[in-house]
């Protein structure tokens, strides 16, 4: 391939090479049965991943990200023996630090009256274009607190990490339809919380589309 040529948009960001995802199931592999550097090459790999993931969750300014981050990684280790390259490692933690950080927002109590003190949309200046997306990332964030655990989940790999349904499907081992269900929920309810704001329900379809 020349050097010229655009290189394609791989999902998730989760492979640069073909090699990669064979690399990282064997890194996987290793890591459960206990070989250390195995591990400490996986974690390397997939740290920046999840700290991305709980930043989405909970905002970069809460109080116990670093926290939240230690414990997904802590839990995507544990994880490990029960993994069986659905996806790739990346995407398992991922989706661990998803559920990981939703747990910490929900056990820290880290809302106002549903409103998430971690991004304040009255005070934060940002350029009209982006405000729609600050509003939603808050408006997300509080619900998460509130939604059952698998939708909450969904609802953050769609509109926070930017997954496919597929890719939430193959993360998760769940049909299709079933994610899509959940998204509907997820959707229905966060509908009802930004109800008196019609621009911000329309930029949370245009967010969650079926794609």
């Amino acid at each position: 391939m020349g050097d010229h040529q655009p290189t394609p948009r791989l999902p998730l960001e989760a492979a640069t090479s073909p090699a990669e995802p064979d690399r990282g199931a064997r890194l996987a592999q290793a890591a459960a049965a206990g070989d250390v550097r195995a591990t400490r090459e996986l974690l390397e790999q997939v740290a920046p991943r999840v700290v991305r993931a709980v930043r989405a969750v909970m905002g970069p300014a809460h109080a116990e990200v670093d926290d939240a981050t230690q414990l997904a990684l802590i839990a995507f280790i544990q994880a490990l023996p029960g993994f069986r390259s659905e996806c790739p490692p990346v995407q398992f933690a991922a989706r661990i630090a998803v559920r990981t950080a939703a747990g910490v927002r929900r056990r820290a109590g880290a809302r106002r009256l549903g409103h998430d003190p971690s991004v304040d949309v009255d005070t934060i200046e940002v350029p009209p274009e982006e405000l729609d997306a600050t509003r939603r990332r808050a408006a997300v964030r509080a619900l998460l607190d509130e939604l059952p655990e698998e939708q909450a989940e969904a609802l953050a790999l769609r509109l926070m990490l930017g997954w496919s349904l597929k890719e939430i499907a193959d993360a998760t081992s769940t049909p299709i339809n079933t994610v899509r269900s959940r998204m509907r929920l997820a959707k229905d309810a966060l509908r009802k919380r930004v109800a008196a704001d019609p621009a911000l329900a329309a930029a949370l379809d245009r967010a969650t589309g079926d794609a």
